[in-house]
């Protein structure tokens, strides 16, 4: 039980007998536990360094158990502090690693992954390893059948996790039938998600060491390859393009705070005029013509007061509808 704190299985039945008698000498000890002379000394003296016990000045020497609850939590606290200095000690270890990696080898810092089976698997475990956050721009063309993907149930148990999702939808994405319920089901699981019109590639950012770029052209069938971009200047730019385009992206929300305010259908329509969807282009992505479509924008403009669709979007962010 106390080989946590370093006491190994053999000193610690040294140790339980010292503190059923509470001070013995040891031969004494050496008798309780069956053990030879020598080993019981080496086990006193691993007890005494440990703090657990101390010897006493007088002849014979007699070993004396420090009260466990005391003892045992000093040492508790000392492990604690050393692994507090370890775990602070690791952020400075990955800065000169990340550094050492940028320019030691540079034919490493980008790697070509082929083959549909291994893309996938590098794609599954980049995201199993995933700490604090992904970042990822998603684009067509797709390779299912329908035009776009199932949902990803690795990022759904990864956000339960706790780790966050940051994804940009371009425009030409959430047309396509389907898609904006796959999107809805990943927000409402905590995903934040935005929408631009320049979305320029697909990609993918596992926290800040490791990205993924899939390698795809429109009519492929399967997804074969992608490049692997390891932490260096490279990686340092995707970062930054993410965070530029994620800026100037328009926000994704199903709902508003206030039920009252905004349905789920409107909330939908609101994200795809502000990114400037067409209207035949919102009548594919929600399933309606495109009356509806102007139906639905001629309700929103009573809403809120507006005469043209910019209005529209000018109010409804005013109002934290997006």
């Amino acid at each position: 039980m106390l080989e946590p704190i370093g006491v190994s299985g053999a000193d610690e039945a040294t140790y339980n007998a010292i503190v059923r008698r509470t001070q013995a000498t040891a031969p004494e000890l050496a008798q309780d536990t069956h053990r030879s002379l020598p080993a019981t000394r080496r086990a006193l003296q691993a007890l005494v360094e440990a703090g657990l016990a101390t010897r006493s000045a007088g002849r014979p020497t007699r070993y004396v158990v420090v009260p466990p609850d005391r003892a045992i939590e000093a040492v508790l606290r000392e492990r604690e502090a050393a692994l507090r200095d370890t775990r602070r000690h690791i952020g400075t270890l990955m800065e000169t690693y990340r550094a050492s990696t940028r320019f030691a080898h540079p034919g490493e810092l980008v790697e070509v992954i082929s083959g549909r089976d291994e893309v996938n698997d590098r794609w599954t475990r980049m995201q199993q390893d995933i700490r604090v956050q992904m970042r990822g721009f998603d684009r067509p063309p797709y390779a299912a059948p329908q035009g776009h993907g199932e949902p990803n149930h690795v990022e759904l148990a990864l956000l339960e996790r706790g780790v966050r999702y940051r994804v940009v939808y371009d425009k030409s994405a959430v047309e396509l039938p389907g898609l904006l319920d796959d999107i809805e089901l990943g927000v409402r699981h905590g995903e934040q998600a935005r929408i631009a019109g320049d979305v320029p590639m697909k990609l993918a950012i596992a926290d800040d060491r490791l990205a993924i770029i899939p390698l795809m052209r429109p009519g492929d069938p399967a997804l074969t390859a992608s490049y692997l971009i390891h932490p260096s200047p490279l990686l340092d730019a995707l970062i930054a393009l993410f965070e530029s385009v994620w800026t100037r992206s328009v926000p994704v929300r199903f709902g508003a705070a206030d039920p009252g305010e905004l349905s789920a259908d409107e909330s939908k329509l609101l994200a795809l005029l502000a990114s400037g969807v067409t209207d035949k282009a919102v009548g594919r992505a929600l399933g309606w013509s495109e009356r509806t479509v102007q139906r639905h924008v001629t309700k929103l403009m009573q809403r809120t007061g507006a005469r043209t669709r910019f209005q529209i979007a000018m109010e409804a962010t005013r109002r934290g509808w997006i």
